[in-house]
């Protein structure tokens, strides 16, 4: 039984493929934001001060211009 194409050919199509940067994360990963909310509710609970942190996503976008 022929195949169906010569292993010459094999990822022809991806190398000529530009190369796109990722767009950065704004979110952080859910074990870390979990873990920082355990935190935040352990200090509620005890009665200490919890400091101001700013969430990424909160943080104003720059503008494109």
């Amino acid at each position: 039984m022929p195949s169906h194409g010569s292993l010459t050919k094999a990822g022809k199509v991806r190398s000529q493929t530009p190369k796109i940067a990722p767009r950065p994360k704004r979110n952080l990963v859910p074990r870390i934001r979990n873990r920082r909310e355990y935190w935040i509710t352990q200090r509620k609970a005890q009665g200490l001060p919890i400091p101001v942190v700013v969430p990424p996503s909160s943080v104003p976008r720059k503008s494109k211009s």
